[in-house]
């Protein structure tokens, strides 16, 4: 238990997570020393530069002042992978690293290493009606997938070898300003308010946006039940694909204008013009369980939908 919290640790501080979660950080003025590569800019906090692609980093010394370690840095999931082997990529940047970085800070007497996993580590989809859960087992489908799981299974044997306390956390999709790659493309597509064929898609996706992730990790730092916990997370209001477009339209102040057509036919579509990964993550569900996560921290999501999807708007961050 981490009663009370004088200094935290972060990496991935310059990246999209750990960017929010940072001056998340500042605002509640803990006091931050980032771990990367670059320092964040325009922060005049502490950094000590870790490079996780060196087998040999070692940052024990610069962890002793330290009470909790948040590790957000990651290699990020590639669609379009251009290595010979990924799998080797995702081990080194995401387990290895991961495990070395655990193992320091327990050895500097760091009391709690707070983990930033992945959905990816329990699979790829679920059935509308069998979300994954805090207890499901680990059944990574994707190079990515594997390095979160194997990660999360040596933290916990770290755990149980030192008594430093492991906090993981599994997000789904993350959404919010600053978002790129799927999310921004669709949320293009629904400013440009075209007739798409997608009104009878009945799936359902957990999403997370980045305020109540954030705002879940920051609890986690000093919760008393937090330690040598798993904890998925999600707005808590899963969406399918045909409501997820028709509020991002409704965002832009437009009319949705959604057609009906048969998933079916449009999952064969999608696999005749070769894009069944697409048509997977449009029509697929793939839903997670945060009731486990409400009751053990008290927590709830902060913001809503419909609510970032207009700021993201009215910021033109897409």
């Amino acid at each position: 238990m981490v009663d009370k919290v004088s200094r935290i640790a972060l990496t991935g501080g310059t990246g999209f997570v750990g960017g929010c979660l940072f001056e998340r950080c500042r605002t509640d003025s803990l006091s931050v020393l980032s771990l990367g590569r670059t320092a964040v800019a325009g922060s005049s906090s502490e950094h000590v530069f870790l490079d996780l692609g060196d087998a040999s980093f070692d940052i024990e010394g610069s962890l002793r002042s330290v009470d909790v370690v948040i590790h957000c840095a990651a290699r990020a999931h590639v669609m379009d992978e251009t290595l010979d082997d990924p799998l080797a990529a995702y081990l080194h940047f995401n387990t290895e690293s991961t495990l070395r970085l655990a193992s320091q800070a327990s050895a500097a007497g760091v009391r709690r290493f707070v983990y930033l996993s992945s959905v990816k580590a329990l699979g790829e989809s679920t059935r509308i009606d069998e979300p994954f859960s805090y207890d499901s087992p680990l059944a990574p489908e994707d190079d990515y997938g594997i390095s979160k799981a194997r990660a999360e299974e040596g933290l916990r044997e770290i755990a149980a070898r030192t008594g430093m306390e492991v906090t993981i956390i599994r997000p789904p999709l993350v959404y919010g300003c600053g978002v790129k790659a799927n999310f921004a493309a669709m949320m293009r597509l629904a400013g440009r308010n075209l007739p798409l064929p997608l009104a009878s898609v009945r799936n359902k996706r957990s999403m997370v946006a980045m305020d109540n992730l954030v705002d879940l990790i920051v609890t986690c730092i000093s919760h008393k039940d937090a330690g040598n916990q798993t904890f998925m997370v999600s707005d808590d209001a899963d969406v399918s694909t045909s409501e997820l477009l028709s509020a991002m339209t409704r965002a832009y102040g437009k009319k949705p204008r959604l057609l009906p057509c048969p998933p079916s036919l449009l999952s064969l579509g999608a696999g005749l013009l070769g894009k069944r990964a697409v048509a997977e993550r449009l029509l697929g569900s793939l839903r997670v369980d945060v009731e486990h996560t409400k009751r053990v921290l008290g927590w709830t999501p902060r913001v809503k939908l419909e609510d970032v999807l207009k700021e993201m708007v009215r910021d033109s961050v897409v």
